[in-house]
């Protein structure tokens, strides 16, 4: 299985950061999890382009998640690709209903298939996938890929998610601030490496940065390491990892 990190920031982006997506191989094709502003761009800087990606699954359907759907879906039109497939959790029709709304030119130029997910077992793309209910302030899910890989989505640290992500070796989750910048929504490294503690995770990677944790890498490294006993990387837009 193969890990790419198309985009590591948040919301507010930085000309190093693009918002967030992950590109996931290892199944029948590749799958894209989420789709911020600049994955698209991203994307086209892989091998397989966008012309090569025709699946995509969301967390959660917050701006700087999504905001890339319509113009994957066009760029795949323009591109000669027939078809696209979005998969997430409540609420993904209506998303995209609305967005079709919007650019009403855009209907019927693609063969789009809708699907929504609910907390359990689905298969997608060749793969095996678990999901779980995060905690943020819009209902989204956490997925665990083959028992080997979950990928957090936005979300606070908590004792269940752990054990969910304990199940497999390697962990994405998101990391958005250092310590002394409170959030009820993102988990400061004190909290993650906390919750973590004596979880049986070989690797954890930190993603959705936003610029306020530039130059505090090392600091929040430190944070997480005082509790948790696996490696600790920062994420970052192009890396590539084995899994």
């Amino acid at each position: 299985m193969r890990l790419r990190f198309l985009g590591t920031g948040s919301a507010m982006p930085d000309g190093k950061r693009v918002q967030t997506g992950l590109l996931l191989e290892g199944g029948d094709r590749p799958l894209l999890v989420d789709v911020g502003s600049g994955v698209l761009h991203r994307l086209a800087q892989t091998e397989m382009g966008y012309e090569g990606v025709d699946t995509v699954l969301l967390t959660h359907h917050h701006l700087d998640h999504v905001s890339d759907l319509m113009p994957l879906v066009k760029a795949r039109w323009l591109a000669g690709e027939e078809s696209l497939t979005v998969v997430g959790p409540a609420g993904t029709r209506d998303l995209l209903d609305g967005l079709f709304d919007v650019y009403e030119y855009m209907q019927d130029r693609i063969d789009l298939t809708v699907r929504e997910v609910d907390v359990g077992s689905f298969d997608l793309a060749g793969l095996s996938i678990d999901a779980m209910e995060t905690r943020h302030s819009l209902p989204g899910l956490a997925y665990r890929f083959a028992d080997r890989l979950t990928v957090s989505g936005d979300t606070e640290a908590f004792g269940a998610l752990a054990d969910f992500a304990a199940v497999g070796n390697v962990l994405v989750h998101d990391c958005s601030f250092p310590d002394d910048v409170e959030s009820s929504n993102h988990p400061t490294p004190s909290a993650l490496g906390e919750v973590l503690s004596g979880r049986d995770v070989d690797h954890l990677y930190l993603t959705h940065l936003y610029p306020h944790t530039n130059g505090r890498h090392e600091e929040m490294t430190t944070s997480i390491e005082a509790h948790f006993d696996g490696a600790v990387t920062i994420a970052r837009d192009g890396l590539t990892v084995t899994i």
